[in-house]
């Protein structure tokens, strides 16, 4: 439980703000299809952070020592400065709606989520979890808890949500899973 949790929490704070966000809000303006668009998601989601889990967890189980633990460790340190940058979406950089608003949705937010933060993010924590299922399921839960709400309202919700704050608590929260991370790879926890 505590994979599934901690991995909903890191990803829905990591997503606020995030490009795949204002993707969901620029797919939800164009389209204006709730349904296929939080599919689209979804389905993105689950196929892309399921690799990653995978990735992370066989990497973990490959490289069992403390010297990948340290480095996981420190990788959740570094989430934590990288999620201090906000993220921009530039309008060139938005799909053109040529195909329907699940196909566009699918497509582009499986391929915009590449390299991103939160993919980022999965991986460290199939690495520390060892459990695919429970890190895709808290990972893609936490996408669809941020990005919903963000198809619903938008523009709206941005300009109420301090992101600047956000950003601050997600950071924090990488900063903690490293330092616990660190701290148990060390012996300091039991």
């Amino acid at each position: 439980m505590e994979a599934l949790f901690t991995s909903t929490a890191v990803v829905a704070l990591a997503e606020i703000g995030d490009k795949t966000q204002l993707l969901a809000i620029l797919l939800a303006t164009r389209f204006n299809r709730p349904v296929p668009i939080i599919l689209g998601i979804l389905v993105a989601t689950l196929a892309n952070h399921a690799l990653a889990a995978l990735l992370g967890a066989s990497a973990a189980a490959f490289l069992d020592s403390p010297a990948f633990r340290y480095a996981i460790a420190l990788s959740f340190v570094a989430m934590a400065v990288w999620t201090l940058v906000p993220d921009k979406f530039d309008d060139d950089e938005a799909p053109k709606p040529r195909f329907g608003a699940f196909l566009t949705t699918l497509v582009a937010f499986f391929l915009v989520e590449m390299g991103d933060k939160t993919q980022v993010a999965t991986i460290a924590l199939g690495a520390q979890y060892q459990n695919v299922v429970a890190v895709t399921a808290g990972t893609t839960l936490g996408m669809m808890i941020a990005n919903v709400p963000a198809i619903f309202l938008g523009q709206q919700l941005l300009k109420r949500v301090d992101l600047a704050k956000v950003r601050m608590v997600a950071a924090g929260l990488f900063l903690v899973i490293g330092l616990w991370v660190l701290a148990q790879t060390a012996g300091w926890l039991a």
